[in-house]
C-alpha cells in the first residue's frame, strides 16, 4: 500500500488551534499507519467528548467547541481519520471503504479506553459515528448531533444528489472553497489555509474524493445494514441523553433530514437552531458546545 504523509510545515500556523498533535501508531487492523487526534484534558476524567469530523475536514473543524468542553473538566478526543488532516493518506481510492473508517474508529476507543463518551458528530462523523454505540453501550452516554444523517439505502435527500456530481466531477477538489462555501462568512483566511493544507496536491485526496461515493443510498451498499440496525438500536434501546444542533443554511443535511433524525433518536429534545450557520455548524460551534453543556448538566 502507498501511503502518502502530509509535511508537518503545512500545518505550521495555526493561530487558531493551539493543541499540540498526538499521534497513535500501530492501531490493531492499521498497522504501518499513522493516525492523528487531538487529545486533551485529564486523562481520568469521567466524561470524554469524542468529536468526529467528515468530508473533507479534520479536527480542526473543532476548534471552537474543544474550549468549551476542557472548560467543564472533560477530557477531548477529535482524530483525523485516514485519509484527512494529520493522520496518514493512503494513496489509492479504493482503500477507502465504509468500513474501512469505521473499524478504525471502534479500534481508537479500544486503544484509548474511552468511557463516558460523548459522541460529538456531523456529516460523515455521524453517519460513521451513530453506529458505534451499539457495538458498546457501556462507553457511552450522550449524543451531541449536528447535520448529518443515518442514510440505510434510500436518497438522503435532493441536495446530496448535486454534491456527489460535484465532488466526482473533479479530480482534485477544491477543499478550502468548499468548506468556506458552506460556511457563510465564517471562515478567515487563516481558517482556509488550515483546511487546505492537509492535501499539497490531488494525490493526497483519494480519502476525500471517495466518501461522497460510499455515503449508503442504493439497496445494499456497504453500512447500508450498519445504519439500519443503529436507527433499531437509537429507536428501542438508547437510553442516554442527546442534543441536536441544525445549521438551517445547509441544503443537503438541514432541517428535513435532522427532523427525520430527531425522531430516530430515542429522548431526543427539540434542537437547537442556528439560522445563519451552514453545513458545517461547528464553524458556529462555541455556542453550541456551551448549550450542550448547560443541557446535559
Amino acid at each position: 500500500m502507498k501511503v502518502l504523509r502530509t509535511p508537518e510545515e503545512r500545518f505550521a500556523t495555526l493561530p487558531f488551534f493551539p493543541w499540540k498533535p498526538s499521534y497513535l501508531e500501530g492501531l490493531r487492523g492499521y498497522e504501518g499507519l499513522r493516525l492523528h487526534t487531538v487529545d486533551e484534558g485529564p486523562r481520568d476524567a469521567r466524561e470524554v467528548f469524542l468529536c468526529l469530523h467528515g468530508e473533507p475536514t479534520w479536527a480542526y473543524l473543532y476548534r471552537k467547541m474543544i474550549p468549551a468542553f476542557l472548560a467543564s473538566g472533560a477530557r477531548v478526543v477529535a482524530p483525523d481519520l485516514f485519509g484527512f488532516g494529520r493522520s496518514d493518506k493512503p494513496a489509492e481510492d479504493a482503500v477507502y471503504t465504509y468500513s474501512f473508517h469505521r473499524e478504525t474508529l471502534l479500534r481508537l476507543i479500544e486503544r484509548l479506553d474511552l468511557r463516558g463518551i460523548t459522541l460529538v458528530c456531523q456529516d460523515w462523523g455521524g453517519i460513521l459515528g451513530l453506529t458505534l454505540p451499539m457495538e458498546m453501550p457501556e462507553r457511552f452516554a450522550r449524543l451531541l448531533v449536528m447535520n448529518t444523517a443515518l442514510p440505510t439505502g434510500g436518497p438522503v435527500s435532493p441536495g446530496f444528489a448535486q454534491w456527489k456530481a460535484f465532488a466526482a466531477a473533479f479530480h482534485d477538489i477544491p477543499v478550502a472553497g468548499l468548506v468556506a462555501l458552506s460556511s457563510p462568512g465564517a471562515l478567515n483566511p487563516f481558517d482556509a489555509a488550515a483546511y487546505q493544507a492537509p492535501f499539497p496536491d490531488a494525490s493526497y485526496q483519494a480519502g476525500v474524493r471517495r466518501f461522497p461515493r460510499l455515503v449508503p443510498v442504493e439497496p445494499g451498499m456497504e453500512g447500508a445494514a450498519h445504519t439500519a440496525r443503529a436507527r433499531r438500536y437509537l429507536a428501542e434501546a438508547w437510553r442516554g441523553e442527546s442534543f441536536m444542533a441544525i445549521g438551517l443554511r445547509d441544503p443537503v443535511l438541514g432541517k428535513p433530514v435532522m427532523e427525520e433524525l430527531r425522531k430516530t433518536i430515542r429522548g431526543c429534545p427539540p434542537p437547537m437552531e442556528l439560522p445563519e450557520a451552514g453545513h458545517f455548524v461547528q464553524e458556529w460551534g462555541e455556542p453550541i458546545a456551551r448549550a450542550a453543556l448547560a443541557a446535559f448538566a
